[in-house]
Order: structure tokens, then C-alpha cells, then sequence
């Protein structure tokens, strides 16, 4: 641990999360750096960090880098003591390349960008119902990336399959060859035949396992999705999974997003300014959560095809000579706002009495 004489006054700390050490910097109110220290990534660490950063001063904010992934233990841990957690990005790129790397600079790096301002995010709450969502659609998400490996072998073992057993099932649905081939019987094991046959019949089994696993957990997320924000499936085009994506990207605490603004730029659908000189233009946005961005895009698809006032602006923007792509990037921040007002305004976790049901 490296310290400095205490100092009164706010203290400013920021937190380079690990996986089995935290380290923390405190600054004074005017950026002095007060003193470095690293805990374990336990209950008993982060009271140790907070008894330390407490006894250089009054606590004003905490930075913490990585609050979705290392950091989240000790950011639920300090909001629940009251404290208020600033969630901070990684280290400028340049700043790494001048001042070097190590884990306490990247603290105080962390503790600067709150106490500048460049830093002022709030961190997702992870204690209520979005969060079980997002656990659930993890879970939902890999079954679905193995079930598709799986067809995608079933039909790669069908391509190189000795000819009797190729001509038997090259002409199947998907659907029929996964029953086709879960089956098989395979015999003994004397011949390429019978080993494709038996390798067929696993993946099949594999394919249906995971079918299964897929569906007991959409059941599970259907229900959590209805009961948070029953007003967002209610909007044209948005279905069960689309309303998921984006209560996630929003998180438990959606009202930490200052503005649709915010929530267009977190989905990556708000146009970046490019202005230099006598040129103003603005330039697409290709940050921000993609599968957020992914689920406006699915919801103005829908709409395109079946909401009437999008058909009539669809054809309005048309004829003023804007391409379809263009189009569709100005509905999908439409329909950002629109998501966001409903987010905000209508999100209520469930109440005891409907988890019972």
C-alpha cells in the first residue's frame, strides 16, 4: 500500500477491477493523489476499501471500472452502503501509451475521469427482474449458437455420408432430418456406414436436447417480459424477444438514462456530428449495444411492412429522395424515443403476488 498523510475533505476513489484483486487510488477535491491500496474481491475486501477510503475523507463518488463484468460485485456492494458509483470506460489508449500501464494508474486514471467529469454513467442495477432476464437470455443465447453447430454438423456428416445413407437423407427438411437421424441405428461398429449412422444419431440427440433447453427457457423469459413493462410488447412490432434485448440494454434502473438522447446513443441509432470548417454533416453511429441496434432495426422492419403511419412515412421520405437505408436509420431513432418514453414511464418490476402466480 502507498499513502500520503491523511487529508479532510472529499475524497474521490477510483477502482481497477480483477478477477481476484481490486485496486483503488483516492484523489482529494483538487486531484491530489492521496493514497493506493488493493483488496480481495470478497465482502470483507470491499468493507476493507471503503474503511480505507473513509478514513482519508468523505466518500463522494467511487469509480469503478467494469461494472458489468469484475467490478459488479463491488458496485452492487457500495450502492447498497449508499455510496454512489460512477461507471468508468478503460484508460484512453494514448494516455496508456504516455503514462504507461500498471493497475494503479489505472485506478487513478479511473478516480480523474469522475473527478474531471468525463465519467458520469451510472452502472446498471443487477438486483431485479431485468436481470434475471439477461441471465436467462445468456443461457437462451449459447443454447441457441450449440443448436445451430449441431444442424450445421448434421448436415456437414449427410454431405460425406456413405451413398445409400446420403441418398436416404439429403432430400429431408431440417426437421425431419433431426428425427430421421436421432433414429438411426447404428449396429455394430464395422463400417464407415454405421459410424456415421451412430455420429448422425448423437448430434440429432443433441439437436433435440438443446430444442428443448430452448424452449423451457423462453418460457421463463416470456412471462418476466409480460410482467416488467407489459406497455412495451404493446407497441407495434415489439414481441417477446425484441422486448427483452431491450430491457437489458436499459437495465433494472432505466431512469439512469438522462434522455431518449441517451438511450438512442447506448443502441447506437443517434447520428455522430462530423462538422469541420464550413462543412456540417453528421456521420452514422457504429457504437453502442448492436443487439440493442439489431432489435430497432427488427421493429422498424415490421412496421415497414405493416404499420400503416410508417408505410405513409416510408413513402413520404421516398419521394423526397432519401434511400431505403437512410430511411430506416431515421425510424429506428423514432423508434428509440418511442421505446425510451415507454421504458421509463411504464417499467415496473413484478409484484410479489404475480411471481407467486
Amino acid at each position: 500500500m502507498n499513502t500520503l498523510p491523511e487529508r479532510d475533505g472529499d475524497v474521490i476513489v477510483g477502482v481497477d477491477t480483477h478477477a481476484d484483486v481490486h485496486v483503488a487510488a483516492a484523489l482529494d477535491a483538487v486531484g491530489r493523489l492521496l493514497a493506493t491500496t488493493s483488496v480481495p474481491t470478497t465482502p470483507a475486501g470491499y468493507t476493507q476499501l471503503v474503511t480505507w477510503a473513509g478514513a482519508l475523507g468523505s466518500i463522494r463518488s467511487v469509480g469503478v471500472e467494469g461494472t458489468g463484468a469484475w467490478g459488479a460485485g463491488l458496485a452492487r456492494f457500495l450502492t447498497g452502503k449508499g455510496h454512489a458509483v460512477i461507471e468508468v470506460d478503460r484508460p484512453d489508449r494514448r494516455n496508456r501509451r504516455r503514462r504507461g500501464k500498471s493497475d494503479t494508474v489505472d485506478a487513478e486514471a479511473a478516480a480523474r475521469a469522475v473527478l474531471s467529469g468525463q465519467a458520469v454513467g451510472q452502472p446498471k442495477a443487477q438486483h431485479g427482474h431485468v436481470e434475471m432476464i439477461r441471465a436467462l437470455r445468456v443461457a437462451r443465447r449459447s443454447a441457441m449458437k450449440a443448436r445451430t453447430s449441431a444442424m450445421n454438423q448434421l448436415h456437414g456428416l449427410v454431405v460425406r455420408a456413405p451413398e445409400a445413407l446420403r441418398a436416404e437423407l439429403r432430400s429431408l427438411s431440417s426437421r425431419q432430418l433431426v428425427e430421421r437421424a436421432g433414429a438411426l441405428r447404428p449396429g455394430e461398429l464395422t463400417t464407415v456406414e454405421a459410424a456415421t449412422k451412430m455420429a448422425l444419431r448423437e448430434v440429432a440427440r443433441r439437436h433435440q436436447v438443446l430444442s428443448a433447453e430452448i424452449t423451457r427457457l423462453q418460457d421463463a423469459i416470456g412471462p418476466l417480459v409480460a410482467a416488467t413493462a407489459p406497455n412495451l410488447l404493446a407497441l407495434h412490432g415489439v414481441g417477446p424477444e425484441t422486448a427483452a434485448i431491450l430491457l437489458v440494454t436499459a437495465g433494472d434502473n432505466p431512469e439512469r438514462l438522462r434522455s431518449d438522447a441517451t438511450f438512442a446513443h447506448l443502441c447506437g441509432v443517434a447520428p455522430v456530428e462530423a462538422s469541420s470548417g464550413r462543412t456540417t454533416r453528421h456521420r452514422l453511429n457504429r457504437s453502442g449495444d448492436r443487439q440493442a441496434n439489431h432489435a430497432l432495426w427488427r421493429i422498424v422492419i415490421v412496421r415497414m411492412k405493416s404499420h400503416q403511419p410508417t408505410r405513409a412515412y416510408v413513402e413520404r421520405r421516398t419521394a423526397e429522395g432519401l434511400s431505403k437505408r437512410e430511411i430506416i436509420r431515421c425510424l429506428k431513432r423514432y423508434v428509440a424515443r418511442e421505446v425510451y418514453r415507454h421504458l421509463v414511464t411504464h417499467h415496473q418490476p413484478p409484484t410479489l403476488a404475480a411471481q407467486a402466480a
